[in-house]
């Protein structure tokens, strides 16, 4: 009775006549207040209230109605647009990271568009912790049992585990290829499996709706080959059943902190983005080794206060974006979501759907930031209009690779700085060299963004 609903707006389609409910898992809410206060609209939506009154309103009932309810019903949305995308079944939810984690909506994001033929590396920190806490999981399965399927490595080899996923699903895919071109040469058994085969060697790149649709359908043709055939064609369905999940590939995606990407494990990321696979790479980037205590990392910018640089970090963040763009071949891509969600989004469909290795550098708000965290997707905007943080595209595939996609600061990035206790602390651990090295901060940052600006006709 307590299910209460309103008509879906454009661009849902309207004469569809589907309804729209926000509905909030009161059980697993962490109380961060991040949903109110990136909330759009002038009258808020959605407001913080009691635990024990929703239960008595019958919120937990509600949980469980909407749960019986079919997925990723889009209404005519286009999953491309931010809107159309929050339709999508996420695969990652309700993890232990801390409230208002700047991370998660990252890999949240990365599951609703890939999760159902995921393969997930993650390095050890913050994502490793809060995606595989055992018993209790933050990925999960959709109604027919698809799901991410991850694996934890060490801090210093990730990006090879990775590397190595990719690998098996190519070996397995060029096994599932060989064996369908064999049993079309001695003859497939029925129509069906005839149709379906066929459609699938045509379309071995596609990883659309009805690709999957093919593989299922393929799935539960198989198991009845296998009973009713003999000899060699026996032992070739049994195989092909067997590889049945490996006729859509699979996304492959490395996640990992800056401690990882920048510092421990920089070595074998390099080493994989040169190797022309087609792996996603994910960068959470806080800027500090978070999961261990706030110690600096090669990401960590001049000025900002981390253990072994409890004086202010003297040196510059590494260029970890120009340093994979020099290979030619691989998507690069700095995203800030707070700042511009579509940006993100395209960013992170692009660098999956890219022939290759790929890299997003995502700006991540953290608590060792020393901010408030229900508004960490704000200070995740804040970032990139007081210039402190750039957002931009390099797609190898296009004739003009680069695309320069931040605007003019509209703020100051010494109020931004100054807003953050990893900045503030300076006064007190360094007092005679804090405005010093906050100016020299501004510079390199302005130094950093002209860089970028001119690399547009560098690139061509």
């Amino acid at each position: 009775a307590s299910f209460n609903t309103v008509d879906a707006k454009p661009p849902v389609k309207k004469e569809l006549g589907l309804k729209y409910r926000l509905q909030v898992f009161i059980e697993d809410c962490t109380g961060c207040g991040v949903c109110v206060e990136t909330c759009p609209v002038k009258e808020k939506a959605i407001h913080l209230t009691h635990t024990p009154e929703e239960r008595a309103a019958g919120q937990d009932e509600n949980v469980e109605f909407f749960l019986s309810l079919p997925d990723n019903v889009m209404g005519g949305t286009d999953a491309k647009t931010v809107k159309g995308s929050q339709f999508l079944m996420p695969y990652f939810e309700f993890s232990g990271a801390c409230a208002g984690c700047g991370e998660t909506p990252y890999v949240k994001l990365v599951s609703q568009l890939f999760g159902n033929r995921m393969i997930v590396a993650n390095a050890t920190g913050c994502s490793s912790i809060y995606g595989g806490s055992f018993p209790s999981l933050p990925y999960c399965k959709d109604k027919k049992g698809r799901g991410p399927a991850w694996a934890n490595s060490l801090f210093e080899d990730n990006a090879e585990y990775g590397f190595g996923m990719r690998l098996a699903v190519d070996t397995n895919r060029k096994q599932l290829m060989d064996c369908i071109k064999k049993i079309q040469e001695l003859g497939v058994c029925c129509d069906d499996m005839k149709s379906a085969l066929d459609y699938a060697v045509a379309n071995w790149e596609n990883t659309s709706d009805e690709a999957m649709a093919n593989q299922e359908k393929l799935g539960e043709l198989l198991k009845v080959a296998v009973e009713k055939s003999e000899g060699e064609k026996r032992e070739i369905y049994a195989k092909m059943l067997e590889l049945k999940d490996y006729f859509v590939d699979k996304s492959v995606w490395i996640l990992g902190g800056d401690g990882w990407a920048y510092d421990i494990g920089f070595g074998g990321l390099d080493h994989v983005v040169a190797q022309n696979r087609n792996v996603n790479i994910l960068v959470l980037d806080t800027e500090v080794y978070s999961n261990t205590g706030g110690q600096a990392s090669k990401s960590t910018p001049i000025g900002a206060v981390a253990l072994f640089a409890n004086s202010g970090k003297r040196l510059t963040k590494k260029n970890l974006g120009f340093m994979c763009m020099s290979y030619g071949n691989v998507y690069v891509a700095s995203i800030s979501m707070g700042a511009n969600r579509q940006q993100a989004l395209t960013a992170i469909r692009e660098a999956e759907a890219h022939n290759g290795p790929s890299i997003i550098l995502a700006y991540a708000p953290c608590i060792a930031h020393g901010i408030n965290m229900s508004k960490s997707q704000t200070e995740a905007k804040r970032a990139v209009e007081a210039g402190y943080w750039p957002l931009y595209r390099y797609n190898p595939a296009e004739e003009q690779p680069f695309k320069w996609e931040t605007k003019e600061a509209t703020a100051s990035f010494q109020e931004f700085i100054r807003s953050e206790n990893r900045y503030k602390a300076l006064f007190k651990t360094s007092p005679a060299d804090a405005e010093e090295l906050f100016t020299k901060a501004e510079a390199d940052a302005k130094r950093r963004m002209t860089f970028y600006k001119n690399l547009g006709e560098l690139m061509k």
